[in-house]
């Protein structure tokens, strides 16, 4: 097992996803069986369905040290205890990296077999936003992304920005960094500052 940069990444991206899934575990106040579902649930179901969209094998298949990594921090996440009304507070911010993270991972894979910087950019979000919904469902909680407050659009940036620093032929490492750290200022600023995306405000009939 070779520890490449990406690969570092990706299983950071794993880590802290899966962090998010077991805090949403301890708002419900589940058992240790639950926080090791809902760790798993968001440090995999994107990147899952990004392979399978992509026909590639799929990622903890090929390696299983990703659910290793993601059941790690279920349990790690069990045994330390953060006080209530902090939880949703540091899901917020865990997700957030992990949003950052996959976003421009996920592009990277994808830009890496196809070679198409629109499939790339769309499955960026997608492996950066999937799993996040299946943990919230699983909750009986809103999805994020469907809540006014700017999630999709982060990811949709760090993704974009990352093909257009590969296009401009800088060199991967600082491609993934730079579109990382923008889709992390634009969640953010939106979770700092309330930001959300404009509604057309209609008439009642």
């Amino acid at each position: 097992m070779e520890l490449t940069p990406l690969f570092v990444f990706d299983l950071m991206g794993v880590f802290v996803f899966a962090l998010s899934g077991a805090l949403a575990a301890a708002r419900k106040q589940m058992d240790i069986f639950g926080y090791m579902v809902l760790a798993v649930l968001p440090a995999v179901g994107g990147g899952t369905v990004r392979d399978l969209i992509l026909n590639t094998s799929v990622f903890w298949v090929d390696q299983s040290i990703y659910i290793l990594v993601a059941v790690g921090a279920g349990v790690l996440t069990y045994l330390v205890s953060i006080r209530v009304g902090k939880r949703y507070t540091v899901l917020e911010w865990a997700d957030a990296i992990g949003l950052s993270l996959f976003c421009v991972l996920g592009a990277s894979k994808a830009l890496a077999l196809t070679g198409d910087p629109v499939l790339a950019v769309t499955l960026g979000v997608v492996t950066a936003v999937v799993g996040g919904i299946l943990r919230d469902v699983v909750c009986n909680e809103i999805p994020l992304i469907l809540k006014r407050e700017i999630y999709a659009t982060a990811a949709l940036s760090g993704a974009t920005i990352y093909c257009l620093g590969i296009y401009f032929s800088l060199e991967e490492g600082a491609a993934l960094v730079c579109g990382g750290v923008a889709a992390f200022a634009v969640r953010s600023m939106a979770l700092i500052y309330g930001w959300s995306l404009p509604i057309r405000e209609r008439e009642a009939e």
